[in-house]
């Protein structure tokens, strides 16, 4: 008898105002998936992690990193989590008699002792969940009616992992696609085939990661402090002929432009790419592609507006900033007030937490050879108390 691990990795950071599956956000050093992949290593023989199509690079580098001598194999998921499985599966050669684990790398923090409660019970059982009792009074509602208030005493919040016999597992998948029946987790497969499901005790601590404060209680679960954190920002754009000159949402009346697939403001960018390095949320590329047409033509300070809301998303607030442009031509000293007072609206901060330079190069350079304008930033991001104000430093 083996054990096999299929490991969910291919949902999405949508709830957490994120354009990157959350599986990839780090914790302390290591990611989402990293650290879901690491608690079971001691109990499995095969692990088939299922990533979003077209991650299994960005997948394979994070299961790299966890030292592991069974099998491990990378499928794509399907379009919900009962796709995912049923792919896991297929890929799995499991046998009859094999144990199959499921959980999802978004419970990143689930203990080696629960893993062995579920396992221990589904190996004497046939198949076991935990769960935790509901400790709140549940209603049953329609809209804003509510319609009956169900026994708590009869109630339970399931997690994962979820394990049960392979046989056992796939007979219920394919009674699952007879019948057009469609689970919200594995053992609701398993009690639409009629197969007895026993739960064990689950844990608070094995949390899903959903939410941007969900993941403040992982790191306060793990001791982490969250501190602030300084980003840096850099950018370049070239100048072009019929194009306005836009620095710091201020339009500059200037001869060329800079050429970009947005409105090109390289100074803004620079700003964008320093908040969402700070709270470790990638770069503007990641988030705002040059190849997606809806950001062609678009006013970066839309896109700064959206980078505020991503970096409040997952917990975090500007403090302050400073920009500095390099540009030999044209003159930006008489717009740097605008300018400030510009960013400063779209961030939703006072003028005073923004400093805005420009420089030449004397003459040296691409800035210096008029070909463009470069612009780098440095920020200071604080993490939000659950009262919505910024920790102290």
């Amino acid at each position: 008898m083996k054990t096999v691990l299929l490991l969910l990795a291919a949902g999405s950071g949508s709830r957490m105002g994120l354009k990157q599956n959350k599986v990839f956000l780090s914790l302390g050093g290591k990611s989402v998936l990293q650290r879901s992949m690491e608690a079971f290593v001691p109990f499995a023989d095969e692990i088939i992690v299922l990533h979003r199509p077209g991650e299994e690079e960005a997948a394979g580098a994070e299961t790299e990193k966890v030292p592991f001598s069974g099998v491990l194999r990378l499928v794509p998921g399907g379009a919900d989590r009962q796709d995912s499985v049923e792919n896991g599966l297929s890929r799995s050669g499991c046998r009859p008699e094999d144990l199959i684990l499921i959980h999802d790398s978004a419970r990143c923090l689930v203990s080696p002792g629960l893993i062995r409660r579920v396992r221990d019970a589904a190996l004497e059982k046939g198949a076991s969940i935990p769960g935790l009792p509901a400790t709140n009074t549940i209603k049953v509602c329609r809209e804003d009616q509510v319609l009956q208030t169900p026994d708590r005493s009869l109630l339970y919040e399931i997690q994962t992992p979820q394990a049960c016999r392979a046989d056992w597992l796939l007979q219920a998948f394919a009674r699952a696609r007879g019948d057009g029946f469609r689970g919200t987790d594995d053992a609701s497969l398993l009690e639409h085939a009629g197969f007895p499901v026993a739960v064990v005790r689950g844990e608070r601590n094995n949390i899903k990661l959903t939410t941007g404060e969900d993941i403040r209680m992982a790191e306060s679960i793990l001791g982490l402090s969250r501190l602030p954190r300084v980003g840096h920002g850099y950018d370049v754009h070239r100048f072009a002929e019929d194009r306005k000159l836009i620095l710091c949402g201020v339009e500059i009346p200037w001869e060329k432009g800079l050429l970009g697939h947005s409105d090109a403001d390289v100074a803004v960018h620079a700003l964008m790419d320093a908040m969402l390095g700070a709270a470790g949320l990638g770069d503007i590329g990641l988030h705002f592609p040059d190849t997606d047409p809806r950001y062609e033509g678009i006013s970066s300070l839309l896109l700064l507006k959206e980078t505020v809301r991503l970096l409040q998303a997952n917990g975090y607030e500007l403090l302050n900033a400073d920009l500095t442009i390099a540009a030999q031509k044209p003159k930006l000293r008489p717009y740097i007030a605008r300018m400030t007072e510009t960013l400063a609206a779209a961030l939703g901060v006072d003028p005073s937490r923004l400093n805005v330079k420009a420089t030449t190069t004397e003459g040296l350079g691409f800035e210096g050879r008029m070909e463009g304008i470069s612009a780098q930033a440095v920020c200071l991001i604080l993490p939000v108390t659950a009262e919505g104000t910024p920790a102290a430093p």
